[in-house]
């Protein structure tokens, strides 16, 4: 395996004593990062050659021994010599100290320790899960040097910091056959992720077969759906790579293939026809009727004949309770039991659930909604709501993992799933204002484009010593802490903080007491107004558990939903960021230098595409063939480097506008085939970073010219195309913006190397044409005008 080449020259620089690296990271390319890393003193490495050998004594781990030799195999190029059934001497020596079960459980012991001398390889581990995640560690750090291949010398001691590290998927809005699958849970393990979280069933489409209730399948599934031994197929792969399996069928709300299958199980009739749209749908179970207990009964006892986790997914979220509210039964059943409205009627039909569960020895999960304090502390809540709900969760004794933050289908940048801390964060007393603080405070509204508009206010102090800091105050929201205030001129000011919309950044312009300007949701631009405040609000603390109460959170799951996802661009959406996601979950809290992550997980995404097979690289390239044909697949990565999707929410919300936000708008734009974020632009940024810093930074300067110009060049090329293919034609504006900021990037890199400035009049209309550069157009946004914002900012004397 080539790692790239900066990642293999900070590889050769070993350390010259035996220091613990916990945090920050190192510079090995692992990921996560394991708890403690020591390298000796002086260069050492374990050479290898293509007579490697692994034995595992202790437990019988399958066809893991060969699974690994066919990876080592991949990153090595090698064609491995043949290994005796129990090798004298071996290369890799795998010692477990317990045999326990094959199927992982909830409380699977997963620590190992790793020791690389010059004699060879020795991978301790107190149960197979350990040893699963030691390998994991230790094919990633193979390397093809300049001169041979080799392991470090290295000894790590690693265990997780959380025991659930989940990923779901969502087979239910868009199927994914079974070798996407298998391949993500490939991607799983290697990520040391240990539950696969698989939502089955949802309003767009039923994908488990069930045997007593066949018709979900035959009408609600468009053919598309799992059978019961493809499922056990699933639970089997995922168990040899130390992964549990947990399903999850929506109850009783997001309900729409089962009213197509058995109308009658509803709370109004029928018929019902197949649900194409995207969204919160009105059909929800008939609780008052016991028919739809009966089939819950034996859904459940379906399920547990397949999956052996002790956990069950239930859903329970966005209920929508028209239909309950219309219905005079189940209105008198709510008086008849004192029930207050349709949330308590929700958690005494999650109570019926709950038993029906433990009659079958399973634990309840769900979302957010399922929290009511009748239900048995033995629940788990997984939230999509934020830290302040899992806080409360906590507080009140109940289990929780996080999944606000981890949203993959979103696209956002690796950066800020990476800064989600899954325990909840205080304050640490920013928004107490001194006597010797300055403060004001601004309202705001950020309409978008579904939804009710984004409101709220925020407050900036100001010390004599210390500078500014701030705090911002959505409406029904926690107080969260501001970062990066600066001030761009006597007015205009930018400041960023993490949202549940992704990395939020406002570029505001304060002129008397009137806001203008916009927010950066990700990299889309959404025009913000807004009025200065007479006094500064009271706002909400966030809530944060004591220590004790914090154990409760036992880790957190990234998300992918698939209403923009399918199959042929499955990998493009998860990997590598679900990596940085899996650091989080793994790592030490203090693991989490941003510039360090990105440094590791370039290397990562190589390794995984060889060592694992995970298929981003591959698929970007089959999608710019459809679009462009094989000589097209160059110009349309050129051109990529300066074009990101829109992030945030924003594709799904222009696709409502359009009238396209259902199962069947196809998924092949040109933003269908893009990475969440542009590496190359956050390369620029950096060479931008450096260049301001210091204008006579030749290699900077020679950096930026030579990406700008490469832009220019490719233009021609990806305008034939635009003209060649329908489905690229809307971009051919946004290539003709690339073409104009290409060049006048070479402008501002002139100028700022010469630490010169521009005319107002030359800086008036370069603004003008970066503000319409940003604009999004077929959803996507042209990533470099973030850059080039810097640059221009960077010639405007003191």
């Amino acid at each position: 395996m080539v790692f790239p080449r900066r990642s293999v020259l900070l590889l050769c620089s070993l350390m010259t004593a035996y220091p613990a690296l916990a945090a920050p990271a190192g510079d090995l390319p692992l990921m996560p990062w394991p708890q403690k890393v020591e390298r000796p003193a002086g260069q050492g490495e374990l050479v290898l050659n293509n007579a490697v050998t692994i034995a595992v004594g202790g437990d019988d781990m399958g066809d893991a021994v060969e699974r690994w030799r066919e990876r080592i195999a991949r990153q090595t190029g090698w064609v491995l010599k043949p290994q005796p059934a129990q090798p004298d001497a071996p290369t890799i020596n795998i010692v477990i100290k317990q045999k326990v079960a094959a199927v992982p459980q909830a409380d699977s012991d997963e620590r190992y320790q790793l020791s690389v001398t010059s004699d060879g390889v020795t991978l301790t581990a107190n149960t197979r899960f350990g040893a699963m995640r030691g390998m994991e560690t230790l094919l990633q750090l193979i390397q093809n040097g300049p001169r041979h291949t080799a392991i470090p010398l290295v000894s790590i001691e690693d265990v997780p910091r959380f025991p659930w590290r989940g990923l779901l998927l969502d087979s239910a809005r868009h199927f994914m056959p079974l070798p996407d699958i298998l391949r993500q849970l490939d991607g799983m393990a290697a990520a040391k992720l240990n539950v696969f979280h698989w939502h089955l069933t949802d309003d767009q489409g039923w994908r488990f077969a069930s045997a007593r209730y066949p018709k979900l399948q035959q009408h609600a599934s468009d053919g598309q759906f799992y059978t019961a031994e493809q499922m056990r197929e699933v639970v089997r792969y995922a168990a040899a790579r130390g992964i549990r399996v947990v399903p999850e069928i929506d109850l009783p709300g997001h309900a729409s293939a089962i009213a197509v299958a058995y109308p009658e199980l509803m709370s109004a009739p029928g018929p019902y026809e197949m649900e194409r749209r995207w969204g919160v749908l009105k059909p929800v179970l008939d609780p008052t009727k016991e028919a739809t207990w009966t089939f819950i009964d034996a859904l459940v006892g379906e399920l547990v004949a397949i999956f052996p986790d002790g956990y069950l997914h239930i859903g329970g979220d966005e209920v929508d309770d028209s239909q309950w509210k219309a219905n005079p039964a189940i209105q008198n059943v709510i008086k008849a039991k004192g029930l207050a409205d349709s949330h308590a009627l929700q958690a005494w039909f999650n109570q019926r659930v709950e038993k029906i569960l433990e009659k079958h020895q399973r634990r309840m999960v769900g979302w957010d909604e399922i929290f009511h304090p009748d239900l048995p502390k033995s629940i788990l809540i997984q939230s999509w709501q934020g830290q302040d709900a899992l806080g409360n969760i906590a507080s009140q004794g109940y289990k929780g993992i996080l999944s606000t933050g981890f949203y993959l289908d979103q696209p956002q940048s690796t950066a800020y799933h990476y800064r989600n801390e899954v325990l909840p964060q205080g304050l640490h007393d920013v928004d107490v204002i001194a006597a010797d603080d300055s403060a004001q405070s601004w309202a705001f509204t950020l309409p978008r484009l579904k939804g009710s508009p984004v409101e709220g206010s925020f407050t900036l102090i100001n010390h004599p010593q210390h500078g500014w800091r701030g705090f911002i105050d959505f409406n029904g929201k926690s107080r969260r802490a501001l970062h990066d205030i600066q001030w761009l001129s006597d007015t205009q000011l930018t400041f960023r903080v993490d949202t549940w919309m992704g990395d939020t950044q406002a570029v505001f312009t304060l002129n008397d007491r009137q806001l203008s300007g916009y927010t950066l949701l990700g990299n889309a631009r959404y025009p913000t107004t807004g009025s200065k405040l007479d006094a500064v609000p009271a706002g909400r603390a966030p809530v944060v558990p004591s220590v004790a109460q914090s154990s409760n959170i036992i880790g957190g799951e990234a998300a992918l939903w698939a209403e923009n996802v399918v199959a042929p661009v499955l990998d493009i959406k998860l990997w590598p960021r679900a990596f940085a996601v899996a650091e989080r979950l793994w790592s030490a809290q203090d693991v989490n230098d941003v510039s360090n992550m990105y440094q590791r997980l370039e290397a990562i995404d190589s390794w995984s595409t060889v060592s694992v097979g995970l298929r981003q690289h591959t698929q970007q390239v089959e999608q710019f063939t459809r679009l462009g044909g094989s000589r097209g697949v160059l110009p349309l990565q050129i051109l990529a480097q300066a074009i990101e999707p829109a992030q945030y929410y924003t594709r799904q919300h222009l696709k409502f506008q359009a009238g396209n936000y259902h199962q069947f708008e196809p998924l092949n734009r040109f933003a269908d085939a893009l990475p969440a974020e542009s590496e190359e632009v956050r390369q620029i940024n950096g060479w931008v970073s450096a260049l301001i810093a210091d204008p006579e930074s030749s290699e900077s300067a020679g950096a930026l010219r030579h990406v700008f110009s490469r832009w220019q060049h490719n233009v021609p090329d990806v305008l034939a195309l635009t003209s060649e293919n329908y489905q690229l034609a809307a971009l051919k504006p946004v290539v003709q913006d690339v073409e104009t900021l290409a060049g006048l990037g070479i402008r501002l890199v002139d100028v700022v190397a010469r630490q010169g400035t521009l005319n107002p009049d030359e800086r008036a209309v370069i603004q003008k044409q970066l503000d319409s550069a940003a604009l999004t157009r077929d959803e996507v946004v042209i990533a470099a005008v973030a850059p080039l914002q810097r640059l221009l900012n960077a010639t405007i004397e003191e």
